[in-house]
Formats: C-alpha cells, structure tokens, sequence
C-alpha cells in the first residue's frame, strides 16, 4: 500500500497518546502517581494533544474531510466508525481523570476509578484502530494475528516512555515505571519481530486462487492496462527487500535498542524522542509492505 504520511503520524502519535493513558490509570490503580500538578497538567496535556493530533490528521487521507462525522454512523459493521466512537468516547474518562491527578481537591471523580476506565477506553480504541486493517482479507500482511498485539504493545511501549520522560523531567523518576517500559519495549520487540516472520512465512497466492478460481487451466481474461491508475498507485505500491530490511534494521535499532538501552541509563527523553521516531520508520513498513491481492491480476499478467 502507499503509505500516507497523515495515517502514519495518526497512529503513531494516537497510539502513544492513548499509551499514556494506559500507563497513567495503571499506575492511578496502583498508588504511584505523584501528587503533583506539575507532571500531572504536562502528561495529561500532552497525552490529549497526541491523541487530538493525531485523529485531526487522520481526516486529511478522506477525500471530503468535512464529511468525517459520518463514519460513525456504520458503527454495526465498520471498525473505523467503532475507532471514531471509541475516540470520542475516551475523551470523557480522559478528562475526568485529569481533572482528579491535577486537582483532587475540585474534581468529584475518584482518581483510581477514573484513571482505570480512561485505560480500558484507550486500550479498546487502539484494539478498533488495528482491527480496521485486521479485518481486511485481501491484504494478507494486515489479516494476520500479530497485528492487533503490535498495536497495542507499541502503543503501550511508547506511552510508557513519555510518562516515565515527562515524570522524570520533573524530579519524579520512578524505578518501577522505568522496568514497567523496559518489559514494555521488550514486549513490543518480540512481537514485532513474530509479526516480521509471520508475514515473510506466508506465500503469496497466484491471480487464480485468489480470485477462487482453483485448477491449471483458470486463466483471467482480459489483460491488464499498461498506464498508471488508483488500484497501482494505492493498492500496487511495492518496496524492494533490500530497502526493507534496512528500514525494519532502522526500525529495530532506533525504535527498541536504542530506547532500551537509554531507559537504563536514566535519559527518558532520548528514549521517549528515540520511541517515537522508530515507531513512525516502522509504521511507514507496515504500511509499504502490505499488497492487496488486486496487485496480483498485474504481476502474473505481465502488466
């Protein structure tokens, strides 16, 4: 697929957004949040400016933006009207619970209770947004298992490293937060790397099978046209396996050593910085590497 730079920096930026909050209620549940205005005003604004960022940019990949509200409407069958409510829907919990870490002494909303419900919804719109490409059979390296773990580990990875950043820019640093991201990092490398061999292992089936026509003798019957139109442009985009092993190497070494490694030597905001940005090289892999099972009626073609 064309990987649109608006739909990567919408599930980077969300997805690290809505890890935050994951991080944040967990540790609300827990006792461990410091009682502090200061890092609790920084993570929660920042947490709600990633996420908003990131569904404002989401908007621009449609082709009439203003008609964004009625996505939600095929909430029955469409997992991206599901995203679309869930992402409005985290916004009460999500306010609630800033109000009670930044000033418990004026919100009526218990700060455990709150921080918990805002980690399920954030969790559950991450699991709406993987299962919008999840859903999709006829891209084989979005229909696999390993997606809907990837999103969420990478989305809890990268919000655990922005809340251990933001805690420790303000004298907060906590032991505990900082091997919680290390399991997280380590977590989300295994499963990214499964979903690597997963997609590698399987074959790619011929036009024929593909179309459900089994046999020797199926044959398509007309050929495919030689210039360059939407299904090639959008659906045809293809990466050589040379440039994508250097990037899914990048991806590793910017987005999970690197991080790793700086979260235990104590610079959260290299690992948080370092996160993000090999996070977005991934991202833009998952999105090239993915062929739609249209591209196949060119290749076997000779188009």
């Amino acid at each position: 697929m064309n990987p649109a730079f608006s739909v990567i920096f919408f599930t980077t930026a969300s997805g690290a957004g809505y890890g935050m909050l994951m991080i944040a209620g967990l540790w609300a549940v827990l006792g461990r949040l410091p009682a502090a205005p200061g890092p609790a005003a920084m993570a929660m604004a920042l947490a709600l400016v990633l996420i908003t960022a990131g569904l404002l940019s989401s908007t621009a990949h449609l082709g009439h933006p203003e008609r964004a509200w009625r996505a939600v409407t095929q909430w029955r069958s469409s997992w991206l009207s599901r995203e679309g409510i869930m992402a409005l829907v985290t916004y009460l919990p999500a306010l609630a619970f800033s109000a009670s870490w930044v000033a418990p002494a004026y919100a009526p909303f218990g700060l455990a209770a709150s921080g918990a419900l805002s980690a399920v919804c954030a969790a559950a719109t991450i699991y709406t947004t993987a299962m919008i490409y999840r859903s999709l059979k006829p891209i084989r390296q979005w229909h696999d298992p390993w997606v809907v773990p990837n999103y969420l580990l990478l989305g809890l990875a990268s919000g655990a490293l922005m809340i251990q950043a933001v805690l420790s820019a303000f004298g907060h640093a906590d032991n505990a937060l900082r091997i919680a991201s290390c399991l997280a990092v380590a977590a989300a490398l295994a499963a990214k790397l499964a979903y690597w061999r997963s997609i590698d292992r399987a074959t790619s089936p011929t036009t024929a099978f593909a179309l459900g026509m089994g046999g020797k003798h199926a044959r398509v019957v007309e050929w495919p046209h030689t210039e360059e139109n939407y299904l090639l442009k959008e659906m045809g985009f293809a990466i050589g396996r040379k440039h994508a092993r250097r990037l899914r190497a990048l991806a590793l070494i910017i987005g999970f050593l690197v991080p790793g490694l700086a979260v235990v030597l104590g610079w959260a905001a290299v690992a948080a910085i370092s996160a993000l940005v090999g996070i977005t090289v991934e991202r833009w892999l998952f999105f090239a590497e993915a062929r739609h099972t249209v591209a196949l009626y060119y290749r076997d073609q000779g188009g």
